[in-house]
Formats: structure tokens, C-alpha cells, sequence
């Protein structure tokens, strides 16, 4: 069973992941054929072609390497119109321009990308990393708004018998020892929280900014028990404890050590539930995602340094460095193999679907071709020019022939493929562990 379980857990990232890659080329080929483009071919993946069906003037089809995919606009550059490629890089340059022409079709040389105003062309590469952003906010907005985050709710799951002291190994409460002062009040577990103070809480999170505020002062509360309201009084010492968010979790300073303060306690632990979020809680975890994203991605030479170092040496891997596919699926695949419960496993598996359309998003706006961000520039580029030229009223300039940049292209496409290889590598040899 537990086999089946990973193997599912695979196969929901494998299904996100096309899905993702599907609607990342959707978001080019939508806008390239409102604008008048010709699309000749619409494929996920790379290799060999597995099925393929043309409608119309394009041909959508499957190829075997689900690893990405492309869309062939017709003249994403300028016509080569015979001019000779010079230096070392002359081959690849031509075969690009030879490649770029066979695009354009009789009778059809003025439905080519590179003839599009600026801003077209720049709406139609974006619209691929966007698409990511957008299922990214959905994916991360049912998550938060309609399953719920894992936080602390208002029903009382546990009462401290006794107040132990901030740091001690000691678990069993001795005779001398202070009874806790939710013992004291007569909380017991089961109960949920009304209100404190006089202020209702909807959340544990609530009922502890109240207490945690409030040490030495005695506060009336409202609880339910057994469907039936009752009022307790509870004053809350004055005690070091380290300071915890809505999930429960523990505040971390900039060494990341926990932060601890002289606040209100009371000694009462909350059952953990998937409690729902306002609906824009999904854009602003994709926004945090995309920052934390894209500080790997400016530290991400050091960060592939340290995955080499690891794979060579044994060491223990950076739980939130880079990942390769076989990386994520093999996470995948344990989430959804733990005892955990299904629910629990679903909402892992949808954060991390999530946080991969990130990725997607923010990796492909790096301005290097053959990324999205590069064919932006080079828009941007050809529309500086001709803002300057027109600024000092001279002839409009021939349009920017990214066919010279080849040579950068394929030293960025093999940097990417040996990334993406020793990712991989280490991901199979050793990789991260998130279940110790």
C-alpha cells in the first residue's frame, strides 16, 4: 500500500507539473494568435513526438520528456535575407536564422512576432510566467481560503497541570510546583473558547496575543462545554516563554533561533485544525513565495556549490535549496506515503504544486535567453531604439536580430541543462530529508 501511495504521490506532481507547463504555453499561444501571429506548433515536452494533431494552421501534440515545453512563432526574428554570420559561432548563428526563416510562410510574411508592436510583444512573452502566477494565487487561495491553514483553534486540547520553569528537561510536575493558572480557572480539555476579556476569539492565535498581553491581571473567560457557555475567571503569570505564530509554531530571530520574551501564560494547548483564510491570504503566501524564490535564485551559484559539496562529501542537503523534478517527486511521493492524515498529505501536495508555479514564474523572468525574460528584453531593446531614432527624427533602425545572441543562448542552455543536471544527480544519490 505504501508503495502505491508514493507512486500516487509521483503521479499528482507529474499531473500538476504538465498541467502547469500546458498553461504556461497557453499563456503565449493565446495572446501570439489574438495578436495575428502564426503558430506552427504547440508541444509539451521535448524528443520525440508522442502524439500530435494539427487544427488549423498548428499542430498540438506530446513529446516524451515532460520537462517543458514550447510554442513555434513564425519570424521570432528578422529574415536573415541572405547576410553571412561572421566569428566563431557563425554555424550556430546561421542554423538559428536558416531555423527562424523556415518559420516564415508564402503569403504570410507580415504575421511574424518580430513585427509586433513592443508592448505586444512583450504581453505575449510574459503571458507564459504569468499563467504560472495565476495557478500559483488559485492553487495557494483554495488552499488557504478553502481547505484552511493548520493553526491552532479555539478548543482546548491539553491544560498544564503545573508551571515548569522556561528551559528545564523536567516533564512530570512535583509537589512543590505551582499549579498553572488554567488548571486553577477549572479548564478542561474540550472545552472552546468564547471570548477572553470580553473580546470574542475566533482562533487560538487570538486568545493568546490576549493572554500573552495581560500577566498579572485577572481576566474574565467564556467558555462552551458541552454546548453550554461558562464563565471562568483566569489570571495569567508572568513567565519566559518563547513567542509562537498562528500555526503554533515558534518566532525565529535572524539567527534563527527562537524568540523569547517575559509574557503572559496560562498553561493550555489548542487542538491543530485546518482553519479557512480571508480570500486574499492565497496572494499574499504567493507573494511571499515569490520572494523567497527569488532570493534563491540571486543566491543560487553559492546554493549549487554547496549541492555539489553535499554530493560529493555525504553532507546533510539545504531543506530549502534548489530541486530538480526527480526532487520534487520523490518529496511528493513520500508526503503522500506518510501516516498522516489524507487531508493533511493533500494540502502538502498542493502547497508544493504551488510553490513549483513559482518557481516556474520567477525562474522563466530571468533576463538571459532562451528565458521568457530574454526574448523581453530584446523587445524592449528594439523599442528603445526606435524611441531614439524617432526622438532625433532619423530613419526608424532595422529591427534587433537576436540571432547574434545565439552564442549567449547556448552557453545559458548549457549551464541549465548541467544544473539541471547535477540536480537531478543529487537528488537520487542524496536527497533532501524532510521526515528525520
Amino acid at each position: 500500500m505504501e508503495i502505491l501511495l508514493y507512486i500516487a504521490g509521483i503521479l499528482f506532481m507529474l499531473v500538476g507539473l504538465g498541467l502547469s507547463i500546458g498553461l504556461h504555453e497557453i499563456g503565449h499561444l493565446v495572446p501570439a494568435k489574438l495578436f495575428g501571429v502564426r503558430v506552427g506548433q504547440y508541444m509539451i515536452g521535448f524528443g520525440p513526438r508522442l502524439w500530435s494533431k494539427r487544427i488549423g494552421e498548428t499542430e498540438y501534440g506530446f513529446k516524451v520528456l515532460p520537462l517543458g515545453g514550447f510554442i513555434s512563432m513564425s519570424g521570432m526574428y528578422p529574415a536573415s535575407e541572405g547576410k553571412p554570420a561572421r566569428g566563431i559561432f557563425r554555424t550556430l548563428v546561421q542554423d538559428a536564422r536558416s531555423a527562424n526563416d523556415e518559420t516564415i510562410t508564402d503569403g504570410a510574411e507580415e504575421r511574424v512576432f518580430y513585427k509586433l508592436p513592443v508592448f505586444k510583444r512583450v504581453i505575449v512573452m510574459l503571458g507564459g510566467p504569468l499563467m504560472n502566477l495565476i495557478l500559483a494565487v488559485l492553487i495557494l487561495t483554495v488552499l488557504a481560503s478553502g481547505i484552511g491553514l493548520q493553526q491552532g483553534t479555539t478548543t482546548i486540547a491539553s491544560v498544564t497541570e503545573c508551571v515548569l520553569p522556561a528551559g528545564t528537561s523536567q516533564t512530570e510536575c512535583a509537589p512543590n510546583d505551582p499549579a498553572s493558572p488554567a488548571a486553577e480557572a477549572g479548564i478542561l480539555p474540550g472545552d472552546v473558547l468564547v471570548s477572553i476579556d470580553g473580546t470574542p476569539v475566533s482562533t487560538f492565535a487570538e486568545a493568546t496575543a490576549i493572554v500573552q498581553a495581560a500577566p498579572g491581571n485577572t481576566l474574565d473567560m467564556v467558555v462552551s462545554r458541552k454546548g453550554e457557555n461558562t464563565d471562568l475567571t483566569i489570571t495569567p503569570i508572568s513567565a519566559e516563554r518563547a513567542l509562537t505564530d498562528a500555526s503554533g509554531q515558534p518566532k525565529l530571530d535572524a539567527d534563527g533561533k527562537p524568540i523569547v520574551a517575559e509574557v503572559g501564560y496560562v498553561g493550555m494547548g489548542a487542538q491543530m485544525g485546518f482553519v479557512p483564510q480571508p480570500i486574499g491570504t492565497g496572494a499574499e503566501m504567493a507573494g511571499e513565495n515569490v520572494g523567497r524564490v527569488a532570493s534563491l535564485i540571486v543566491t543560487l551559484p553559492a546554493r549549487l556549490w554547496d549541492v555539489g559539496v553535499s554530493l560529493f562529501t555525504g553532507s546533510e542537503r539545504d531543506p530549502n535549496g534548489p530541486l530538480s523534478v526527480v526532487g520534487v517527486g520523490r518529496i511528493a511521493g513520500e508526503v503522500a506515503a506518510t501516516d498522516a492524515p489524507i487531508l493533511n498529505r493533500f494540502v502538502v501536495l498542493l502547497n508544493l504544486l504551488g510553490s513549483l508555479n513559482i518557481a516556474l514564474f520567477v525562474f522563466n523572468l530571468i533576463p538571459l535567453l532562451p528565458l521568457d525574460g530574454g526574448h523581453v528584453v530584446v523587445a524592449l531593446w528594439d523599442g528603445i531604439r526606435r524611441a531614439w531614432a524617432k526622438l532625433f527624427r532619423r530613419p526608424p533602425p532595422a529591427p534587433v536580430d537576436a540571432t547574434r545572441l545565439v552564442p549567449l543562448t547556448v552557453i545559458v542552455a548549457v549551464l541549465l541543462i548541467g544544473m539541471g543536471a547535477l540536480l537531478m544527480i543529487a537528488d537520487v544519490v542524496n536527497p533532501v530529508n524532510l521526515f528525520q
